[in-house]
């Protein structure tokens, strides 16, 4: 087995060209967030309203998403977790699975997620649960 050398300017200009799509990645992320950072989506007429909060007046189990991304890029955690904690539970899984990609597409190594169908299935089912509840009058904790 060949092992490369890591002074070796071939192989920094390598692990450096493997690492453009995950650096793209981040750099399209990043500019989202700096965006619902500088735009405060609590301030009305920034943002289109959810067209199911709109139709129905049900929550999704996407609304507050940007006030959680707005209240993370100015650090304030608890802010984010209040507006849709499963949004924030999601920022820090992509920063996980972003890091776990760079790191393997650094060294040569394909990414390859194959989560279980349990999980998929558990996060559904836990997606689903979470909505329902926060719709009902005791869920009113889980509101946006």
């Amino acid at each position: 087995m060949h092992r490369v050398n890591a002074l070796d300017p071939g192989a920094t200009r390598a692990g450096a060209a493997r690492s453009a799509v995950p650096a793209g990645v981040l750099a399209a992320v990043a500019g989202a967030f700096a965006y619902v950072g500088t735009v405060d989506p609590n301030e009305p007429g920034h943002y289109p309203v959810c067209p199911l909060l709109r139709l129905t007046g049900l929550y999704c189990p996407g609304c507050g998403g940007l006030r959680s991304a707005h209240a993370v890029v100015h650090g304030d955690l608890l802010a984010a977790l209040q507006a849709n904690a499963p949004a924030v539970l999601g920022y820090a899984a992509f920063a996980v699975l972003w890091t776990v990609w760079v790191v393997r597409a650094v060294r040569g190594r394909p990414l390859r997620l194959d989560p279980h169908p349990a999980l998929l299935w558990s996060l559904g089912a836990l997606l689903l649960v979470f909505t329902v509840v926060r719709n009902l009058p005791f869920g009113g904790w889980l509101h946006p």
